[in-house]
């Protein structure tokens, strides 16, 4: 597994794209995806040798991240990569890793499976594709 990208929750994806420019120099290097099933918008940013960035955005205030934006938002996930989505869930939950989201389309990711778990202490979600839509 590889660290795909890192997931931030923001109040606002406008104001957020423009503080990660100003802040740290990455730009916006997808479309804005609503997420339906998990009530939130998200962006990819960029920066040449750096790790890529998804900025979430609840979408309505039944948004699992709602809660979390209101408070100012902040880290919510690190995603990693992996050859097989079903496989590896499996194996980290044989480590003691628990799933909280089963694997469903990500529309953010052309609508292949992704998956978030709780693996020592952090929430990770877990994706088997390099795809992103808008990009």
């Amino acid at each position: 597994m590889v660290i795909d990208h890192v997931g931030i929750v923001v109040q606002s994806l406008d104001e957020g794209i423009s503080n990660w420019k100003r802040l740290f120099g990455y730009v916006q290097n997808s479309s804005i995806v609503t997420n339906t099933r998990q009530k939130v918008r998200v962006v990819f940013l960029s920066k040449p040798g750096s790790v890529t960035v998804k900025l979430i955005e609840p979408s309505e205030a039944a948004s699992p991240t709602a809660v979390f934006a209101r408070k100012g938002g902040g880290l919510h996930h690190l995603c990693f990569r992996c050859d097989d989505l079903k496989s590896q869930i499996a194996v980290l939950k044989k480590q003691g890793s628990r799933v909280v989201v089963p694997p469903e389309p990500g529309e953010a990711f052309q609508n292949h499976e992704i998956a978030f778990l709780l693996a020592s202490n952090l929430n990770i979600e877990l994706i088997d594709t390099t795809e992103k839509a808008g990009a």
